[in-house]
């Protein structure tokens, strides 16, 4: 990062953060550009109307200043030369407190509108909304407007309009100035003219209406008493917005409607006791000393830096640093996190501090009370609440949307009032040393965590750097024999089983693709997160969860690595040709690191995921401006108030207004947005890198004639990082709308099974995920039978674990009653043998530690573990009560010798279709 885009990314990126957040909610609200623009300039010129007022009256003291002084230095220049003037101009300065740097005030104006200029026109003529949008008689807000035509000549009206505004209220605002005040003003509207005059219209539209807001500040300050219109305005704004923001954000229609407005006519008289409040608290803190407070407010703010800037983000990236990390184009995710501490710096440290600044006495001991309790409430809110959302990926979404009761509303609106509350007693009493040294010893602490997970993320980051390399392989490929055995094992991520039948029935041609598999719906996973979901598939039943908590004395990453070994060196010794891509957490990595297969130089590792982007590039841009410009947004909604947190997280947008553009150009757009369960914008990044290498098994696939046995065992993830599709082909696609296609299908059938109505975004998503991966398998399926390679294969295919959508589908009963549902411990279980033509469906009870044992059936007689001497079997299915495990799902707090914190859940009678055979909890 070079010193010119640091010092944007401080002074300008918050005002263009500012800009986009405001421009977004008013496309929200108004779904037409060219209001959005009046609706922005408004916003803007409002918030920073006292800034520019203090600056007007800093400016009006020193003109009054220095034509008090005028007539002694005139005197003085006039009397004096050389260095006997300069010492007596000091002198004189200093006799009455003025000093030569005093004049800059007169330019106070003038300098804070260059930044948000600067920052208006780089945000408004890059912002692609605007391209081709028109708004009354402009046609194209992305271009010159061209609204007066003379024969092939085109003049640009708005800046013409732009600049005669300016000079009207210049020339209202200089009345009684001097002559240098003027030309200033009128020098600047033609600077204007001409740097705009070429301008996007959208961008001089937005200009011109500061303009005339300006104008109209002007006049309103030379009326009579304007601070009594302010205050009306100010009171009728107040109810307003009390009224429309308890109703928007709460949800609350006609039995709140009554209170609110009783509370909102009572607003003259609490606006009242506020004011005498603060009179009262004016006189009770005089003893809280300018310095006190000013140390107060400096605190508070380094503290909300480094909050905001890189607290919340490094302790995010640090739960789980590969997910940061895009091995094809290594860097270290704390590239990010200086990205977001700058914007945090330039937030809190700048433009909070030239509010300050600029304010009066009075008003600077306010700023240092609201900075404190901003503090006290930004800690409250992150470490309290908003806990419950879900997992969230590195696109900073979380898996489903995030909900709000309003029993959480309340609680937390009592929590923020009762932590107010006990940060103004404590100012009121006088303690300002009291705050002023909880705000320092908080910054020591805060910035103590902060480093810790710097060093983290530094050390997770030199990992992976390693594993990055792995990525510059030879194009992944596997072979299968028409003539010898092929064995083949994927792993589908999270594939749920009991989806399977209305996946079939809606699309009747998957039964011919599938024949020959059977089908088995009553299948158990001895997990319900993929570490302890894996072990058991690749390494059969002495690698269930609480096998691998009994071996205590050897770490889980060992226990992991040796089950993904079993079956790839069980078949090498038996003569096989052995194919390994994307074992699981190998080597307990996110990303996972196949050199634990070096000691075996028989077996083929790869790695297929990401391997077949024709967007990569593209891919990884999207991804890196997404965190850039979201990290930072992410924390500002984690310290943000309950009744907040939907408006600040935005469905995962963070309110970024442009968007759908970031990928115009390219095949994905990387941005997913789902906006109900029939639409939605984009594809899920993780989900395209998974489908990709679904859709290229038969590029991958090499088929020989020689006699060779094969064994292939590749894992997959796109149905676990789910997306939305378009319906009926079920495939990727940026712009989707499955509208009529649900409403032909909002029942879902199938035989013997309760009918199945999807209802939210996640049960569409797995539901449309999963359905996906079945025809890019079919497809495959196809492929194999063309080339002679289908009934001498033998293919398995299962899950870790499955996923609680909120269907009942197995029982019908829900999971009231044992607080589980079943459907999280259903995984998909299928096995093609040798020879078999017939899709079947067969209820024998099955778990995805019958993997191994049906793997070696009829190719290895009585197998044996080679790394313990264990015999391979399925006899423990048998035991009376099966054991499954809920554990924490990241390796980064789970890596010791054994699971943290296990949940114990319990399957009886080997069937998982009665709810009674179910237990959870010890």
């Amino acid at each position: 990062m070079t010193l010119l885009q640091l010092l944007h990314t401080i002074i300008l990126g918050p005002l263009e953060l500012l800009f986009d957040v405001v421009y977004a909610i008013a496309l929200k609200i108004t779904d037409n550009p060219g209001l959005s623009l009046i609706f922005l300039s408004l916003t803007i010129n409002l918030l920073v109307l006292p800034l520019y007022r203090r600056a007007d009256t800093m400016q009006e003291e020193e003109r009054e200043q220095s034509l008090k002084l005028k007539p002694g230095v005139d005197h003085i220049r006039k009397v004096f030369k050389g260095d006997e003037r300069f010492m007596i101009l000091q002198t004189f300065y200093r006799q009455n407190n003025y000093k030569p740097y005093y004049a800059l005030k007169g330019s106070l104006s003038l300098l804070l509108e260059i930044p948000f200029f600067i920052a208006a026109y780089h945000y408004l003529s890059n912002l692609n909304l605007l391209n081709g949008a028109s708004f009354g008689p402009i046609s194209d807000l992305g271009a010159p407007d061209n609204l007066i035509t003379i024969g092939s000549i085109s003049l640009h009206l708005l800046p013409i309009l732009m600049t005669a505004i300016n000079i009207v209220s210049g020339i209202i605002y200089t009345k009684g100035m001097p002559l240098k005040s003027k030309i200033q003003l009128y020098g600047m509207a033609l600077i204007f003219l001409i740097l705009l005059y070429e301008s996007p219209a959208g961008l001089v539209f937005y200009w011109t209406l500061n303009n005339l807001f300006s104008l109209v500040k002007n006049i309103f300050y030379k009326i009579p008493n304007p601070k009594k219109v302010i205050k009306i305005i100010c009171s009728i704004t107040g109810i307003a917005v009390l009224v429309a923001g308890f109703i928007y954000f709460t949800g609350i229609r006609r039995k709140a409607l009554s209170l609110i407005l009783a509370l909102a006519l009572q607003f003259p008289l609490i606006k009242n006791r506020i004011i005498k409040e603060s009179k009262d608290s004016s006189n009770n803190d005089k003893h809280i000393s300018s310095d006190t407070s000013n140390v107060i407010f400096y605190a508070s703010c380094i503290l909300l830096t480094v909050l905001v800037g890189v607290l919340i983000p490094t302790a995010l990236i640090g739960t789980s640093t590969a997910e940061f990390v895009e091995m094809s184009d290594f860097h270290s995710p704390l590239k990010y996190v200086l990205r977001s501490a700058l914007m945090a710096v330039g937030t809190f440290m700048v433009w909070f501090v030239v509010f300050y600044k600029l304010s009066s006495d009075k008003a600077k001991k306010i700023f240092s009370l609201g900075s404190v309790i901003a503090v006290f409430c930004a800690i409250t809110e992150y470490m309290f609440f908003g806990k419950g959302y879900g997992n969230i990926s590195s696109s900073l979404r979380y898996d489903v949307p995030i909900e709000i009761s309003a029993k959480d509303y309340i609680f937390n609106l009592l929590i923020l009032c009762l932590v107010t509350g006990a940060v103004y007693f404590i100012w009121k009493k006088g303690k300002g040393e009291s705050l002023k040294a909880i705000c320092i010893i908080g910054c020591l602490a805060i910035t103590a965590m902060s480093l810790i997970n710097v060093v983290k993320i530094k050390s997770d980051s030199d990992k992976l750097k390693v594993l990055a390399a792995q990525k510059s392989q030879d194009t992944p490929e596997f072979t299968l024999s028409r003539t010898g055995k092929n064995v083949v094992v994927l792993m589908m991520d999270r594939a749920i089983g009991a989806l399977v039948p209305y996946l079939m029935e809606e699309k009747p041609e998957l039964k011919e693709q599938f024949a020959g598999v059977t089908f088995y719906p009553n299948a158990f996973s001895f997990g319900l997160c993929t570490n302890v979901g894996v072990p058991p598939i690749y390494g059969g039943y002495e690698y269930m969860p609480y096998e691998i908590n009994a071996r205590a004395d050897e770490s889980l990453k060992d226990k992991h690595n040796e089950a993904l070994k079993v079956m790839p060196v069980m078949f090498m010794n038996a003569g096989y040709k052995v194919t390994v891509c994307d074992p699981p957490y190998a080597n307990y990595e996110w990303d996972s690191d196949i050199s634990i297969f070096d000691e075996y130089p028989e077996i083929n590792a790869y790695i297929t995921t990401d391997a077949f982007g024709d967007n990569e590039e593209a891919r990884i841009a999207q991804k890196e401006q997404t965190l850039n410009r979201n990290l930072f947004c992410y924390s500002i909604f984690k310290i943000s108030p309950v009744f907040l947190h939907k408006e600040a997280y935005n469905e995962g947008i963070y309110n970024f207004a442009d968007y759908r553009s970031l990928n115009e150009d390219n095949d994905w757009n990387f941005y997913y947005s789902p906006t109900d369960i029939y639409t939605c914008s984009g594809v899920h990044d993780n989900f395209i890198s998974s489908y990709t290498a679904l859709e290229n098994l038969s590029f991958m696939t090499k088929i020989t004639d020689s006699e060779e046995n094969t064994y292939l065992s590749l894992a997959n993830g796109a149905t676990h990082d789910v997306t939305m599709l378009q319906e009926p082909e079920f495939e990727p696609a940026n712009e989707i709308d499955n509208t009529e296609y649900e409403k032909e299908h909002a029942v879902r059938t199938a035989p013997g099974m309760k009918d199945l109505r999807l209802t939210t975004i996640d049960q569409v998503t797995h539901y449309q995920s999963n359905m996906a991966v079945l025809i890019q398998l079919g497809k495959w399926f196809d492929f194999l039978r063309e080339n002679g390679v289908w009934d001498n294969t033998k293919i398995i295919i299962t899950a870790d674990h499955g996923r609680n959508i909120g269907l009942d589908t197995l029982t019908g009963d829900g999971t009231s009653s044992v607080g589980l549902d079943p459907m999280n411990a259903n995984p998909l279980f299928m096995i093609k043998d040798f020879g078999s033509n017939e899709f079947t469906i067969d209820n024998t009870f099955m778990t995805n530690a019958d993997v191994p044992s049906e793997a070696f059936k009829g190719i290895i007689d009585n197998p044996v573990n080679p790394f313990t001497g264990n015999p391979i079997n399925e006899d423990r299915k048998n035991d009376e009560v099966l054991n499954g495990m809920y554990t924490e799902w990241a390796l980064e707090k789970n890596h010791g010798n054994t699971f943290i914190d296990p949940i114990r859940y319990t399957l009886k009678n080997r069937n998982i279709f009665d709810i009674d055979n179910w237990t959870y909890g010890d």
